[in-house]
């Protein structure tokens, strides 16, 4: 018994030195900028930096209608299948999860060429189509994460006797889907937008081919020209991403246990 304990610290120690030297590598190096001292000029240069800004925000705001996107798309369906098509659940979650298996360049190319200038769909003919068209193929690589997050929520709540009672109440589905169902799900939908704002934070390869001016590129470019710099900008994301991680970790908290119900 003791044995096994010996050997279970020494792996999750040798894990946590795996992940926690690079990162703090990192971090020393980040702060060596000024020549013989430890300073945060890399990170002053990084956040006064008006790519910087233009970039993080341009990304922020895509990551905000890309939950929204999400959410429309995902909520609506996941109920309806766990209500009406429980057939049809293992169709859809290999449908989710082909966004894992299909190359991100491989879904823009795509989308270049359906919707490039001459195309009878000109999306890419206008920023703000363009714009729009990042935003779906954000949604489009979020989908296995959202989906799978509203699903698990439901899972916790009896979908069909919520229904029925909001049915008797005189409630249509759009209200049953947003006064009823949305908030018994509430704190899975956010676990899947934190998830989302993180992977559209740091996508590179659909905003760089799309010629979007988005933070993925921004960082690339940085990392390609500068030194200490792309370091501080790594820690950034680093700290991003973790943020939501833990979030999410915190949410989850308060969510309903499942209690095994029938649907």
């Amino acid at each position: 018994m003791k044995s096994g304990k010996f050997w279970a610290w020494v792996v999750f120690i040798v894990g946590a030195a795996y992940f926690f030297i690079p990162l703090a590598a990192t971090v020393e190096f980040s702060l060596r900028m000024r020549r013989g001292v430890h300073s945060f000029d890399a990170y002053q240069i990084v956040l006064g930096d008006a790519r910087f800004q233009s970039t993080f925000l341009y990304s922020v705001v895509a990551a905000i209608f890309t939950i929204i996107l999400g959410v429309l798309v995902v909520v609506p369906a996941a109920y309806w299948i766990r209500l009406r098509l429980p057939q049809l659940r293992p169709v859809v979650e290999f449908i989710t999860l082909l966004p894992l298996v299909i190359p991100a360049i491989v879904i823009v190319f795509g989308y270049i060429r359906m919707y490039g200038s001459n195309s009878p769909l000109p999306f890419l003919g206008s920023n703000m189509g363009a714009n729009a068209l990042l935003v779906i193929g954000y949604a489009t690589l979020a989908l296995p994460y959202m989906y799978r997050a509203v699903d698990t929520g439901l899972r916790t709540i009896d979908v069909r006797t919520l229904t029925e009672a909001a049915q008797i109440l005189g409630a249509g589905w759009g209200t049953i889907i947003g006064r009823v169902i949305l908030p018994n799900v509430l704190i899975a939908v956010l676990s899947g937008a934190f998830l989302t704002f993180a992977i559209v934070i740091g996508e590179f390869t659909m905003a760089s081919l799309l010629n979007r001016p988005a933070f993925g590129p921004y960082l690339q470019n940085i990392g390609a020209n500068r030194a200490y710099e792309p370091a501080a900008l790594a820690i950034i994301a680093f700290a991003i991403t973790w943020g939501c991680m833990s979030l999410i970790q915190i949410l989850s908290r308060f969510a309903p246990k499942s209690s095994n119900r029938p649907n």
